[in-house]
């Protein structure tokens, strides 16, 4: 593998792991949420970054790679900045 692929992957699992953080909070704030709905909101956004990964450092080409990684951690810092 491509260090860059690695460097990629890295920040692009780092902020996914921000991001279901974030949707759990999100799905727990909703009126009348239940752990499960939580829980499932939480496995549903991991198991989406989990295969972005993979794919990130396997098949997606390099400019599309870093677009994804430019949109996560652009969403993570304006959820940081808006809180």
């Amino acid at each position: 593998m491509e260090l860059p692929r690695v460097i990629a992957a890295a920040l692009l699992a780092v902020s996914g792991l921000v991001l279901v953080l974030y949707v759990m909070a999100k799905a727990r704030e909703r009126k009348g949420s239940t752990n499960g709905s939580v829980a499932l909101a939480g496995v549903i956004t991991l198991v989406v970054f989990a295969v972005l990964t993979v794919l990130v450092l396997t098949v997606l080409p390099m400019w599309l790679t870093w677009t994804l990684v430019v949109v996560a951690v652009v969403t993570v810092t304006v959820m940081a900045v808006s809180n």
